[in-house]
C-alpha cells in the first residue's frame, strides 16, 4: 500500500519576513533577441535600447507562422533563436549580512546565467527548477548589480510539441540568514492516517554558514483558517554545513484531502538561536492516504475512486508557454466542469503553480519526468544531454514536488524508446531508484505504448504500476497478461475534431472509423475533421469506446485522455498549414466541442442534455443528430414541433441518435425520467450575423498586473442564435487600466498571430485575453465588426 500525505517541498512564495524573504523577481527585465556572436554577460553592457518586459515571457508566441521554421508543424511552425535577458537591481547595506539566491521555476532551454560578469552555470533542461546563489558577487547600497541570462532554443528541432522559448516561468530573488532550511529542504510524509489521528513526520535539510551552534526548531500545523492544531519543537547542535533532522507531530482528527475536498494544512518551520528566529519556512501540507490493488483499483482515503484523468502540454494558447496562474486556473476549472479529477504533466515537469493549483483544486497529479532518455525522438533533444543531467533533473524534480498532496504517481518516461531494447532494463531500474531513494511513498509508472510482458521497461521491475499507452483492447485481459499486477492507462484515445465542424453520413469519414491512409495523407482540404466521436488515430479509440472499458472494471483504476486541452503544435496527422492539435476535448481557445458533454454527462452529477451538430444545412441534406444526456430514461426529438422518436440509451451506450432530412426551423430534445421532463434542449437555424455578443468569465480581477479576463466573443442573428458558420474579422479596442495579450478562436489551421487586436471567428465564437495593469480602476473592452452592432463590457480591476 502506498500512503502519504504530502505537500510542496519549497517555501511559499510572496510571503516574507524578517528572516526570509521571497521577491517577486519578474519586473522589469530588458530583452533582446539576438545572434551568436553576442556577449551581453557584462556588467556595463548597454542595454537601453532593448525592450522592456516582466517575466514570465515567450518570445516565440510573438513569432510569425512559417512552415520553413525549423521547429516545423510539429513545433508549432513558430521560431526559436537565441535571446539576452538582463536586470539591475540594487541591495540594501543591510543585506550584506544575508546570503542571497535566484531561483528559475523554468527556462527554454540551455539557460546560462551571470551575475555581475561573472558565471553561474548553464541547464540544458527547459523544464526543470534551479537556483544559483548570487552573494559572493554581489554590490549593496548605491552600486548596481546586473544579472544577465542568455537562452538558447536556436537548435530545432528538439521537441515533439511547442515548446515556447524564454525565461518563461517565474523568476524569484531569495534572501535568508546564515542558518537556514534549505532549498526544497522539508519532506512530509503521513505513514499512519486515519480519521482519528495523522502521524506527520517531517524531515529537514538546515544549511549552516555560521559556526556550530545550539538552536530550537518549532514545527506548527496550521489549517486554512490559521489555527495551530498541532506543534513541537527540539533542540539541536548545528554543525557547520549541511544538517539533516527528523521530528514527528500528532494530528488529531485530522481533515482529509480528496478531489472533492482538497483541503489543506502547513507546516511552519522556525529556527531559533539565542531567543531570536532566524529562520521561517512554510511547507504546504495535505493529509490523506491512498492504494492501487491488482483487483479493487484505486481507493482514496478507503474508498473506491476511479481516476478520470486528462494529459495536458504546457502551453496556455494564445499566452505560449509564458506561465500565468489565471490562464491555468481557466484550464483546471473548465476540466472540473467535465468531471476530471486528474492531471498529467505530459510529458515534463511543470511550473510550481500547476501543481499548487492541483493541490487547492483537488486533482490526482502523475508527475512526469522525462518524454526521452539516452534515445532521442527529435534531432536536437534532451537525449544530448541525458548522461549529464538525467540524475540531477530527476532528483531536483522529485525534491521540488514531492510534498504535494496532489501528486500519487511519478512517471519516468513517456514511449521511451529503450523499451524496445535491454537499455530499457538498466535505466528504469536506475530511474526508479533515484526516486525511491527521495520518495518510497508514491508507485512509479512509465507510459509504455507497447505495454506486453516482454517490455524491457517492464521486465525492469522498476513499476509499481503498469502503464499503458492506448491499447484499449488489451485493459480487460489484463489481469490475464500481468498477473498480481496494477493498471493505469496513462495515455488513452487520441480522438480527433475540429470545433464546430462536422461531416454527414453520405461521407465515409462520418459512416466509419477513418482511413488514415487515404483521408489524412492525402488531406481534406481545409483540415477539418468531425466533431462525432467517431475517428481517432490508428493507436488509439473513439472516446466511448475507451470510457465504456475503464469504467466496467475495478481492477482499471483510471484513465488520462490525450488531450485536455488543444496544444500548439503536432497536429498530427495533419501537416502545413495544420499547427496545432486537434486530441483536445477541448479547443485551443477553451471553447469545448461537444465530447466535453459526454463526459460531463457520465462523470458529474450535474444535468446534462446537449444536442448537436447545429441547424443550418442544405435543404434535404441527411443530418445525424446526437445528443449527451444523463439522469433520464429517454429522449424525444422533434423537429419544428413533429415527433421524430423516442431513443433510450441501451447497454453501455452514451448517446443516441436520430437521422433526419434537414429543413429549417428548430430541433427540440425533452429528456424524461419516468415519465416527467427532466431537461429541454432547442437547436435553432440560424439567420445571417447581426450583431456581437461579448461575455467574461470574471467581471473583477486583481490589480496586480498578472491577472487576467478572457472575454468570449460570439457572432449573432438577430434572433440571438450564434451563427455555425459566421468568419467575421473581429477588431477589438480597449480603454482603461489593462491590454489585450492574447486572441485566439480555436481554430487549428489559422495563420493569424495570437499577439494582434483582431481575430477572425471560427464557427461563430472568437477569445480575447485582457491582463491588468498594477493600477486599480476599469477596463472597457469594444468587439467591431464591419456592418454587425458591436459590443462592449466594463471589466473592474481591483
Amino acid at each position: 500500500m502506498f500512503v502519504s500525505l504530502l505537500l510542496i517541498a519549497f517555501s511559499c512564495k510572496r510571503e516574507s519576513n524578517s528572516n526570509r524573504s521571497v521577491i517577486d523577481f519578474d519586473q522589469n527585465w530588458r530583452f533582446s533577441l539576438a545572434d551568436s556572436t553576442l556577449d551581453a554577460s557584462k556588467p556595463n553592457f548597454t542595454d537601453s535600447t532593448w525592450r522592456q518586459l516582466d517575466l514570465p515571457h515567450d518570445w516565440s508566441i510573438e513569432g510569425k507562422f512559417d512552415k520553413e521554421n525549423p521547429a516545423g508543424v510539429g513545433g508549432g511552425a513558430l521560431p526559436g533563436g537565441i535571446g539576452w535577458y538582463r536586470k539591475t537591481f540594487q541591495l540594501d547595506k543591510t543585506d550584506s549580512a544575508k546570503l542571497v539566491f535566484i531561483d528559475f521555476d523554468g527556462i527554454y532551454s540551455n539557460g546560462e546565467v551571470w551575475i555581475n560578469g561573472e558565471y553561474l552555470g548553464k541547464r540544458p533542461n527547459g523544464y526543470i527548477s534551479y537556483r544559483y546563489e548570487l552573494t559572493p558577487h554581489l554590490h549593496y547600497g548605491d552600486q548596481e548589480n546586473v544579472v544577465a541570462v542568455k537562452v538558447n532554443n536556436d537548435q530545432q528541432p528538439n521537441s515533439r510539441w511547442y515548446s515556447g522559448s524564454g525565461i518563461y516561468r517565474n523568476v524569484w530573488l531569495v534572501k535568508t540568514n546564515k542558518t537556514f532550511v534549505d532549498q526544497w529542504g522539508t519532506q512530509v510524509t503521513t505513514p499512519q492516517v486515519s480519521s482519528d489521528s495523522a502521524l506527520v513526520v517531517l524531515n529537514i535539510s538546515i544549511q549552516n554558514r555560521s559556526a556550530s551552534q545550539k538552536v530550537t526548531i518549532a514545527n506548527k500545523v496550521v489549517s486554512e483558517d490559521g489555527q495551530t492544531i498541532a506543534s513541537g519543537s527540539l533542540e539541536k547542535e548545528l554543525k557547520a554545513g549541511d544538517n539533516q533532522l527528523s521530528t514527528e507531530i500528532s494530528v488529531k482528527q485530522p481533515h482529509l484531502w480528496s478531489v472533492d475536498d482538497p483541503f489543506m494544512y502547513k507546516v511552519v518551520t522556525t529556527i531559533e538561536h539565542e531567543g531570536k528566529v532566524i529562520d521561517e519556512y512554510s511547507t504546504p501540507l495535505g493529509i490523506r492516504y491512498f492504494n492501487f490493488d491488482a483487483k479493487k483499483g484505486f481507493t482514496l482515503n478507503g474508498e473506491p475512486l476511479k481516476i478520470r484523468g486528462v494529459c495536458n502540454h504546457h502551453d496556455l494558447g494564445a499566452l505560449g508557454a509564458a506561465v500565468n496562474v489565471r490562464a491555468m486556473e481557466r484550464q483546471l476549472e473548465i476540466m472540473k466542469g467535465m468531471g476530471v479529477n486528474g492531471i498529467r504533466t505530459a510529458h515534463n515537469p511543470p511550473a510550481p503553480e500547476l501543481l499548487q493549483l492541483c493541490d487547492s483544486m483537488g486533482f490526482i497529479v502523475m508527475d512526469e519526468a522525462f518524454d526521452m532518455w539516452a534515445k532521442k525522438k527529435s534531432e536536437y533533444d534532451y537525449a544530448s544531454v541525458w548522461d549529464e543531467w538525467h540524475k540531477q533533473d530527476l532528483e531536483d524534480l522529485i525534491k521540488r514536488d514531492r510534498n504535494h498532496p496532489s501528486i500519487f504517481i511519478w512517471s519516468i518516461g513517456n514511449e521511451i524508446l529503450e523499451q524496445f531494447d535491454s537499455t530499457g532494463t538498466t535505466i528504469a531500474k536506475e530511474l526508479a531508484d533515484i526516486v525511491k531513494s527521495l520518495d518510497e511513498t508514491r508507485p512509479i509508472t512509465s507510459a509504455l505504448n507497447d505495454p506486453q510482458p516482454k517490455n524491457n521497461i517492464y521486465l525492469s521491475g522498476a513499476l509499481d504500476l503498469v502503464g499503458f499507452n492506448y491499447h484499449h483492447q488489451d485493459y480487460e485481459p489484463f489481469p490475464e497478461n500481468f498477473p498480481g499486477e496494477k493498471f493505469i492507462a496513462t495515455e488513452t484515445t487520441s480522438a480527433l475534431a475540429t470545433r464546430g465542424h462536422y461531416d454527414m453520413p453520405s461521407d465515409s469519414i462520418r459512416r466509419w472509423p477513418i482511413r488514415w491512409d487515404l483521408e489524412f495523407t492525402e488531406g481534406n482540404a481545409d483540415n477539418t475533421v468531425s466533431a462525432y466521436d467517431n475517428v481517432s488515430a490508428p493507436w488509439g479509440s473513439t472516446h466511448e469506446e475507451t470510457l465504456k472499458i475503464i469504467e466496467k472494471h475495478d481492477y482499471l483504476s483510471g484513465m488520462y485522455i490525450w488531450t485536455g486541452f488543444d496544444y500548439i503544435g503536432e497536429p498530427t496527422p495533419y501537416t502545413w498549414p495544420s499547427r496545432s492539435s486537434y486530441f483536445g476535448v477541448v479547443d485551443l481557445a477553451g471553447f469545448p466541442k461537444d465530447t466535453y458533454y459526454l463526459y460531463k454527462s457520465e462523470w458529474t452529477e450535474d444535468s446534462v442534455l446537449h444536442v448537436f451538430p447545429h441547424w443550418n444545412w442544405e435543404e434535404g441534406k441527411t443530418i445525424d443528430v446526437w445528443s449527451y444526456y444523463n439522469h433520464a430514461d429517454e429522449a424525444e426529438l422533434f423537429l419544428n414541433g413533429e415527433s421524430k422518436g423516442v431513443r433510450k440509451k441501451q447497454g453501455d451506450d452514451m448517446h443516441v441518435m436520430w437521422r433526419l432530412n434537414y429543413e429549417p426551423g428548430v430541433v427540440k430534445v425533452v429528456t424524461r425520467k419516468d415519465g416527467e421532463v427532466v431537461m429541454t434542449k432547442e437547436v435553432n437555424t440560424a439567420g445571417k450575423p447581426a450583431r456581437v455578443k461579448l461575455e467574461v468569465d470574471r467581471a473583477d480581477i486583481k490589480a496586480d498586473g498578472k491577472d487576467l479576463a478572457f472575454v468570449t466573443v460570439s457572432i449573432l442573428d438577430k434572433e440571438g442564435n450564434v451563427v455555425p458558420d459566421a468568419d467575421n474579422q473581429v477588431k477589438f479596442s480597449l480603454e482603461g487600466k489593462g491590454k489585450i495579450v492574447g486572441v485566439d478562436n480555436g481554430d487549428p489551421t489559422s495563420m493569424e498571430s495570437f499577439k494582434s487586436e483582431q481575430r477572425k471567428a471560427f464557427h461563430g465564437l472568437a477569445l480575447a485575453i485582457i491582463q491588468s495593469t498594477s493600477e486599480a480602476g476599469s477596463v472597457n473592452i469594444t468587439a467591431s465588426v464591419e456592418g454587425l452592432e458591436s459590443a462592449s463590457l466594463n471589466i473592474t480591476t481591483k
